[in-house]
């Protein structure tokens, strides 16, 4: 997820710049001249989202646990950077903590894009066995090969779900050739591809005026992001696909993370931690709120069927091809909590 169109609920362009940047200062209550470690978070997630607002409790309860000893300021909205930007602070020391979808991580661990395989997961009870089983545990041991700790809980981006403005998608075959938004993520795009449809790679901060003008006529995100960029104003049909579950991993440099007394670890790794599980039942509770206020907007709610849509995918060799990509034992590790793909 890149956040650039910087609007969510009813902030304006201007007003949630200014609102990041006092969450910043506020996320710490300022930082304290006495403070013995003074840290910086970042994360592409808006200023009001669950996934800045949970992080910003935790920096406070990280504040008080130590004493004052722990100062960690929160950025939302991209404020550091691009998340490509983001990844490369942490990885070179200038930025101490961060989160991002695992897809985003997969140029340099393939497999850290695992969790986004086509209908992996079945249901949220599949996701969290599998993110805080083995499969996390697989991704986290790989993303330690290029210097990342990544902390145990992961945090909830949601299921992707298709919009459109012409008709509602109930099988691949109202698919065929049809224009959609992606991001430039090579899984999804193959993914659409394999389902007959035509994916675009677009800039989120664009998706709302490539919808508008009609260069690409849908659109696939959670519930939560299709509110917070209005594409209500431009689609008229939500189909609750589901096709792929996104999420984001919370992590820092290794080395700098080794190099810390473990009190000031275990202080933060238990409230970043204990804030992705409040975080993922927001979301929860988010998406049902949602659909409720999608729908008093106009907006069509269909629920498909995923079998055909499975059954596409394997037939397009799109499996077969992605398991060669991860090689047999993340791929085994993956279908223990996703069954036979």
């Amino acid at each position: 997820m890149s956040i650039s169109r910087r609007q969510f609920g009813q902030l304006t362009v201007g007003v949630a710049a200014a609102v990041t940047m006092a969450f910043a200062v506020t996320s710490t209550s300022a930082v304290a001249a006495d403070a013995q470690y003074k840290f910086k978070y970042g994360t592409a997630f808006p200023t009001d989202h669950p996934g800045a607002t949970r992080i910003k409790e935790a920096a406070e309860a990280i504040k008080k646990e130590s004493n004052g000893r722990i100062e960690i300021q929160v950025f939302p909205q991209s404020t550091l950077g691009s998340e490509p930007d983001m990844i490369s602070q942490v990885r070179s020391g200038a930025l101490q903590f961060m989160s991002t979808a695992g897809t985003n991580l997969q140029s340099m661990v393939p497999v850290a894009g695992i969790n986004g395989v086509a209908f992996a997961f079945k249901d949220y009870n599949a996701v969290w066995a599998a993110m805080d089983g083995d499969l996390g545990k697989y991704v986290h041991n790989k993303l330690e090969g290029i210097n990342l700790y990544t902390f145990d809980k992961v945090l909830d981006n949601g299921y992707r779900n298709i919009t459109t403005s012409t008709k509602p998608i109930n099988a691949p075959a109202d698919l065929k050739n049809f224009k959609i938004r992606v991001p430039g993520i090579p899984l999804w795009i193959a993914m659409f591809k394999s389902m007959g449809a035509a994916p675009t790679s677009i800039n989120f901060g664009e998706l709302y005026s490539a919808l508008q003008t009609k260069i690409v006529d849908g659109q696939e995100n959670p519930l939560p992001l299709i509110q917070s960029a209005k594409l209500y104003e431009t689609q008229k049909y939500v189909s609750m696909t589901g096709h792929t579950w996104d999420g984001h991993f919370m992590f820092t440099n290794l080395k700098f993370w080794n190099g810390l007394p473990k009190d000031v670890r275990d202080i933060i790794s238990k409230n970043l931690n204990a804030a992705a599980v409040k975080q993922r039942a927001d979301i929860a509770a988010l998406n049902t709120h949602l659909e409720a206020e999608l729908k008093a907007k106009g907006m069509v709610f269909n629920y498909p069927d995923k079998k055909p849509f499975i059954d596409a995918l394997k037939a397009a060799g799109f499996y077969t091809e992605t398991k060669a990509k991860y090689g047999d034992e993340a791929w085994a590790t993956l279908e223990k909590y996703s069954g036979k793909l």
